[in-house]
């Protein structure tokens, strides 16, 4: 469990997290609007079946402000166990609506270790909506989301942590943090590594300076020279709509 000054979240270490770079196909606009639907709703009802059968624990989704192809959309979604994770993931791309879509799949854990205990959680958010009624969904454009796929630089655990830099970029981190208002940070580390790196960081600001600077910071030398990098901008999706799916649990 961890607190901040921001609210707390229920999370835990043990959870298995399902990390999905998603988008819909040309082929969906295809559909005409009555099948569109058709195919949404039954999507939403398998899928909260499995929310509810498997204890679904958490689930963010993000949307890219500059979508890759067809990757428009990153969700993080938190099971007790694997087999939740496996029967989203067959589920996901199921029939006919699995047809009409993207899916890139990563398995990971949430990592805190004591050097990023800093870093805020937002307080979850509630809703007593019925989440099989599924509203005109919109990005939340109170905040902007970085999200950075990271890994080490080959032979970079050879090199003294203060020849690193490590404790500069702690605290350059820190000041970035504190002076434009991190509003949550959270860590997942694959189970294995990704096309992109080893971790990825989810880092919402209220603007795009906080976004800006967080960047600036993460690539500054010495520090920035021992990591292989991604970076992505967010809004986070529907964030009032998802919540609702937490009460299936």
């Amino acid at each position: 469990m961890s607190t901040s000054d921001h609210g707390t979240i229920a999370t835990n270490d043990e959870d298995v997290v399902v990390l999905y770079r998603g988008g819909r196909l040309p082929s969906w606009d295809q559909l005409d609007s009555s099948q569109q639907l058709e195919f949404q709703q039954q999507h939403v009802d398998l899928m909260l079946d499995v929310a509810r059968e498997h204890r679904l624990r958490d689930m963010d989704g993000y949307r890219l402000i500059a979508p890759r192809g067809a990757w428009e959309r990153f969700w993080a979604i938190a099971f007790p166990d694997l087999d939740g994770a496996e029967a989203w993931m067959t589920a996901e791309v199921a029939p006919p609506y699995g047809r009409y879509g993207h899916y890139e799949y990563d398995l990971a854990r949430r990592w805190r270790p004591d050097s990023l205990s800093w870093l805020p959680t937002r307080t979850m958010d509630a809703s007593e909506k019925d989440p099989r009624s599924v509203p005109d969904l919109s990005v939340d454009t109170g905040s902007i989301v970085v999200l950075c796929f990271s890994r080490w630089q080959r032979g970079s655990d050879e090199v003294a942590p203060d020849v690193r830099g490590d404790d500069r970029r702690r605290r350059r981190l820190q000041e970035v943090a504190q002076k434009h208002g991190l509003m949550h940070g959270e860590v997942f580390r694959l189970v294995g590594s990704g096309r992109d790196g080893d971790l990825v960081w989810v880092l919402e600001f209220p603007d795009l300076a906080g976004a800006e600077a967080w960047i600036n910071a993460e690539v500054e030398p010495p520090g920035g020279a021992y990591h292989e990098r991604t970076y992505n901008l967010a809004r986070r999706w529907a964030p009032g709509y998802f919540a609702s799916w937490r009460s299936t649990r």
